[in-house]
């Protein structure tokens, strides 16, 4: 997308026009989290005006139309992702409770002593620690894919971690840290091959390129609303809906139980079995929202977008002495750049930059193990999404390149 493009686009974003310490604010934190265009904003707004109930038990008219909504909602993520049905998806708060669903309900029916559960180095907490739990609980082991020299995931090593005692692999589809996208079809192709199942992290990628997880053959992809577009407190998660009927309940309460006595139960069909409780009504229509949003503009082109933003930076940046950037050059890495200032903590880039109207990260990242991994503790992460135009490239590297110099004053 050209910039006129990306100045129209930008013109739906109302926190985009705020200043940050006099200066224009240049949002380059969205792999942490996203803005939200009005279309998003009014969705939810005229939900809560015009429609707001429960859903699913009334018989009343704002009732049933909430319902509608809702379900409407559940149809347009699934067709955004590829799914073949909406009875297959259920809304959870973001990936991190879809991740924790898979590990409890699948993990604890399907994992006992000596089986094995297949990571990566790069993994998001989200897809680490819900592992690590179910194998405390089931005596299941953790195996981990390293990096190969180009800072990409060793397949080689992958395939060699393979065995008949693999039950599950967990990857992310996109690294939040590298930018770097997964050869995930490759992947679920080698897993399936020994009978494991491949539980995907859709975090990052969802938002910036195109997805389609009957593709991608894996069993499950969890997505967070709010690195979409959407609102906080609304994510989803896909499984193949034969082994998401197989799955025991994560949660218990109302909505997902067909009867109940004193001392059993019995649950709902899917996807209702999952979402015990009152839902996020409104922030799925708004997440649906946001997802028609992403569909005009268009995947593939928010995808061109963000490599050639990535490109532009890593070859700025390749011209700042005393900048070091991680990650591996090439069509299959997105808008995110992590990056330290030799002899700086990434904490105090990120502070001088904010002086300068610049919102980005520092720190691990959720992800510890990739940091070590990499050398490093933390690192400033800046990540573009399809409002970012090129200026605001420049506006970064003019940024860090003044706090390059300011603390090599004092050093």
């Amino acid at each position: 997308m050209d910039d006129a493009v990306v100045a129209r686009l930008r013109a739906d974003f109302p926190i985009l026009t705020r200043t940050v310490h006099g200066r224009p604010l240049v949002y380059l934190d969205h792999a942490a989290s996203s803005q939200r265009p009005t279309a998003v904003l009014d969705a939810v707004h005229e939900h809560y005006v015009t429609r707001h109930a429960n859903v699913h038990r009334g018989a009343h008219q704002l009732s049933a139309e909430s319902t509608d909504a809702y379900e409407e909602a559940r149809a347009t993520v699934a067709r955004f992702l590829g799914a073949p049905s909406p009875r297959s998806l259920v809304f959870v708060r973001n990936a991190t409770e879809g991740l924790n669903l898979l590990a409890r309900s699948w993990g604890d029916a399907h994992l006992g002593p000596g089986d094995e559960i297949v990571v990566t180095v790069a993994e998001h907490h989200a897809n680490l620690v819900p592992w690590q739990q179910a194998a405390q609980r089931t005596g299941a082991v953790i195996r981990a894919v390293p990096l190969g020299p180009d800072q990409r995931l060793d397949l080689d090593a992958y395939r060699a971690l393979l065995s008949p005692r693999t039950k599950v692999v967990a990857v992310a589809h996109m690294s939040n840290v590298l930018g770097v996208v997964h050869p995930v079809a490759e992947i679920a192709e080698a897993a399936h091959a020994v009978g494991a199942r491949v539980f995907v992290d859709g975090a990052q990628a969802a938002p910036h390129l195109p997805v389609d997880v009957a593709a991608l053959g894996v069993d499950a992809y969890a997505v967070s609303g709010h690195k979409m577009l959407g609102p906080t407190g609304i994510g989803a998660l896909w499984v193949e809906e034969e082994l998401l009927a197989s799955m025991p309940p994560f949660l218990g309460g109302g909505e997902m139980i067909r009867t109940v006595e004193i001392e059993r139960s019995t649950y709902a069909d899917i996807p209702m079995r999952f979402e015990a409780g009152t839902p996020a009504v409104a922030e799925a229509v708004g997440l649906a929202a946001a997802v028609r949003y992403l569909e005009a503009v268009g995947m593939e082109a928010i995808w061109r977008h963000d490599r050639a933003l990535a490109d532009l930076a890593l070859e700025r940046f390749a011209e700042l002495d005393g900048v070091r950037v991680f990650g591996p050059v090439g069509s299959d890495r997105g808008g995110i750049v992590p990056f330290v200032v030799e002899g700086v903590h990434p904490h105090d880039v990120a502070t001088a930059l904010d002086s300068e109207g610049v919102a980005v990260r520092a720190g691990h990242h959720c992800a510890q193990p990739l940091m070590r991994a990499l050398g490093v503790q933390s690192t400033v992460r800046a990540s573009t999404h399809l409002t970012t135009p090129t200026s605001e490239i420049e506006t970064l590297v003019r940024a860090v390149r003044g706090a390059r110099d300011f603390f090599a004053a004092f050093a």
